[in-house]
């Protein structure tokens, strides 16, 4: 039988893929099962950037296996660790993750790509929240989608179910970049890169000051990030790191960021 979520390590990259044929359907064991890889990438010093994408071309993922839940599944079952998908109520998780959307990316399928920080799609992609015509709530999605999108393109998608292609989505702005299928895995593993040379206290900084503020006053948060109230903040502004910084900035050479 084969594991139905495959990874790879390189360097400070963890790739993650989705492989339960034949739409990557995620039932609870799965879940659970990539709630642990996903701690467990937050947990591990040497991991910087995370990769999620699906096996094959046609399914990003459908989201909750509904084959499962009739089998005996509960809807409101033990996901695991970090809920649905392993990633969307994973805590403190200060590390960028990109989704490579690669097909079909609805239901549940879609809350785990709006838990990642960058999505990039093949051109045939193409999304969705169908809960509505099962008579149930996509609840994740019913949080994030009108934060991130226009409200009333958020309520179209949760009110009527209806698909949209990538052009669409990239126009409303969840999806950052568009590109051919044969592409999208070396484009996730360049964007990938990138990130893994960057600072990974500055962006650890970056994801608990936005995750944070979303329920502040500007004033507030500001009030915390100067007082050194936020822990990803007070570890930045202590460390090598942010001297390293100056010292390249002022020296005009590439800094050696160490992550202490």
């Amino acid at each position: 039988m084969q594991d139905p979520i495959r990874t790879r390590r390189d360097s400070g990259i963890l790739e993650v893929i989705i492989d339960r044929p034949k739409a990557n359907a995620i039932d609870l064991a799965t879940s659970r099962d990539m709630g642990l890889i996903f701690r467990n990438f937050r947990d591990d010093p040497k991991l910087r950037v995370a990769i999620v994408s699906g096996a094959g071309e046609k399914f990003f993922s459908a989201g909750w296996d509904l084959k499962a839940a009739a089998a005996g599944d509960a809807v409101d079952g033990d996901y695991g660790v970090g809920g649905f998908g392993g990633l969307q109520e994973l805590r403190d998780l200060n590390k960028p993750v990109i989704c490579a959307v690669n097909g079909i990316c609805c239901g549940g399928g879609l809350e785990i790509a709006l838990s990642a920080d960058l999505i990039i799609a093949a051109k045939h992609a193409t999304f969705a929240l169908p809960e509505i015509r099962s008579g149930t709530v996509a609840d994740a999605a019913s949080i994030k989608l009108p934060k991130r999108i226009p409200y009333h393109i958020a309520m179209d998608m949760l009110l009527t179910g209806r698909w949209l292609d990538v052009t669409e989505a990239h126009r409303w702005g969840f999806v950052n970049e568009i590109v051919t299928a044969d592409r999208l895995m070396e484009r996730a593993w360049e964007l990938a890169r990138l990130l893994d040379s960057g600072p990974p206290l500055v962006y650890a900084a970056i994801k608990e000051i936005v995750r944070e503020a979303e329920g502040m006053t500007f004033q507030t948060a500001m009030n915390k990030i100067t007082k050194r109230q936020f822990a990803t903040v007070d570890a930045l502004y202590s460390s090598e790191d942010q001297l390293e910084g100056a010292r390249a900035f002022g020296e005009k050479r590439s800094p050696i960021w160490k992550g202490r």
